[in-house]
């Protein structure tokens, strides 16, 4: 080897030390970054976790931001759960809940189906319509509000879970049935051709190839559509009287319940067990949800 060949070899050894010495800085700060926005993040939750297990009825301590650790306790849970209306507003809830996800899952998966797979007079009007109520039905929120109010207070039905229950139903349906088309459109036709000349029927077809592979987007549809039930707020706490009163809106309730202050113990401790339902359906959820919303390429 000539000194020449040796010279270059050093060179190229040492520029490969400096990539990747670059390279590991980068990484190094990448991921500090990321750990740093997760700390700024998640910082709010384990606030109101801790104030939930302190004492009083403040967020903060004379101390400091947190509570001293040897002050905490499970009273604002118990108060929560027995002498709160939290059991009572917890049915309520999962009533409108129930309605919510059954009366939308019925219409939107053969919604779905059908406009990813069917060509029938008027799809393409169907398609623009749900569209449109999916671009355009926030901002018209308020006077939907107002007309809903209206037409609810005449019709004596302004105090009904079951029929909230469908109004949220209605709202979720546009968009969730534009979601899971997406989804089935990436689903290969030649799987049912397949299945077809196997033998199979066209409810056999659905059953057995496009609701197994179409599992991630259902997973997402149902999360949202749960979404839309459990923690909607303003039209709850409009049309509703507190004997019906949901989660949300009595969660809204305690907030305002104290004469001079907050009782934010029970406010934080109210406030996580409320969220938990939905960090549980996520945490269980989390590998249907996460693929059905990247609508990746199907393996054959």
């Amino acid at each position: 080897m000539t000194s020449s060949e040796t010279e270059t070899q050093v060179d190229e050894q040492i520029g490969s030390n400096g990539r990747d010495l670059r390279d590991t800085a980068k990484t190094i700060a990448a991921s500090g970054g990321a750990i740093g926005i997760l700390v700024v993040l998640m910082f709010p939750i384990y606030w109101v976790f801790t104030a939930s297990l302190s004492q009083g009825s403040g967020l903060m301590s004379t101390e400091g931001i947190f509570a001293d650790p040897s002050s905490y306790n499970l009273e604002a849970y118990r108060w929560v759960l027995f002498e709160s209306a939290f059991q009572d507003a917890l049915v309520n809830s999962l009533v409108v809940v129930f309605v919510t996800v059954s009366v939308s899952m019925s219409v939107v998966i053969p919604g779905a189906y059908a406009l990813s797979r069917r060509d029938f007079l008027g799809r393409e009007k169907i398609l623009y319509g749900y569209v449109l109520f999916t671009q355009v039905g926030a901002g018209l929120s308020i006077a939907t509000l107002i007309a809903l109010y209206a037409l609810f207070v005449n019709l004596g039905l302004s105090n009904n879970l079951l029929v909230l229950g469908l109004f949220y139903a209605a709202g979720a349906i546009p968009f969730n049935t534009w979601l899971l088309k997406t989804f089935m459109d990436n689903i290969p036709v030649s799987y049912e051709e397949a299945a077809i000349v196997d033998g199979a029927g066209r409810w056999d077809v659905i059953r057995e190839v496009i609701l197994p592979l179409s599992k991630p987007g259902i997973a997402v549809v149902l999360v949202f559509t749960f979404l839309a039930g459990w923690n909607e707020f303003i039209i709850a706490q409009t049309l509703l009287r507190p004997n019906n009163y949901t989660l949300a809106v009595e969660l809204f309730s305690l907030a305002q319940s104290g004469r001079f202050e907050t009782p934010w113990t029970q406010f934080s401790a109210f406030a996580l067990l409320f969220a938990s339902p939905v960090a549980i359906i996520y945490f269980f959820a989390q590998n249907y949800v996460e693929s059905g919303l990247s609508f990746g390429g199907m393996e054959g």
